[in-house]
Order: structure tokens, then C-alpha cells, then sequence
């Protein structure tokens, strides 16, 4: 599992250098880590409303962090490649060159251990 001190530090980096907002951030690793869930949890689980909850989800989706399964119930994609995905997408957006960043591929790394221990229970 991931210390808190760590997961504080991801979810900088993702707002920094994959320009999520908080929420974003907070459900993206929340999700990674513990696995799918839906907006209800979510919401639960970070302490903002369902609406805050399915906005972040669904902006997640547009921006290949998440992918839907039925009725408002998400499940990350694997970190090594949604991180830089999501990077890739914020370099389209403010019209920069995209290059290898080192702070975005550790994200990925970091969460993949967690990622893969939640959907192997």
C-alpha cells in the first residue's frame, strides 16, 4: 500500500504536470489503488458531492484515466500508460512539444503495484 505522505505527492504531480484539478487528482488515485467503484463511493470516499464525484469520473474518461463499466461505475486504465496519456493530452491542449517526463512516468510507476493488487483480490 501507499504511505499518505506518498499519495500526496502523486496527487501534486498529477495536478502539476498532468494538469488535473484536485478532485480529479484525489479520484484517479483513489481508484487506481482500491479498484472500481462508482460515483457514489466516490463521492463517499473523498468527501465531495456525488455531482463533484461525476464530473471528475467523467472528465476522467475524456481524458483516458478512466473507462466506464455500466451505470456510473468507473475503473481506472493501467497507470504506466494512463499518466502519460494524460500528460500527452494536456501537451495537445496547450500546443507544447511532447516529451518524456520523468515525473509523470514515475506516477505510473508508483501506482502500479497498487493497481494491480486491488484487481487481484
Amino acid at each position: 500500500m501507499i504511505r499518505d505522505n506518498k499519495i500526496k505527492d502523486l496527487e501534486r504531480d498529477l495536478m502539476h504536470e498532468v494538469g488535473l484539478s484536485s478532485i480529479q487528482a484525489k479520484a484517479y488515485l483513489w481508484v487506481n489503488v482500491y479498484g472500481r467503484m462508482d460515483a457514489h463511493k466516490i463521492s463517499r470516499e473523498l468527501n465531495v458531492t456525488y455531482s463533484e464525484a461525476q464530473d471528475a469520473a467523467e472528465s476522467l474518461i475524456a481524458l483516458g484515466g478512466f473507462i466506464e463499466y455500466g451505470e456510473s461505475e468507473y475503473e481506472a486504465m493501467h497507470p504506466r500508460f494512463t499518466a502519460v496519456n494524460m500528460y500527452r493530452r494536456k501537451c495537445e491542449r496547450l500546443n507544447v512539444p511532447f516529451a518524456r517526463n520523468k515525473t509523470v512516468d514515475n506516477i505510473g510507476a508508483v501506482l502500479e503495484e497498487s493497481y494491480d493488487s486491488a484487481r487481484t483480490k
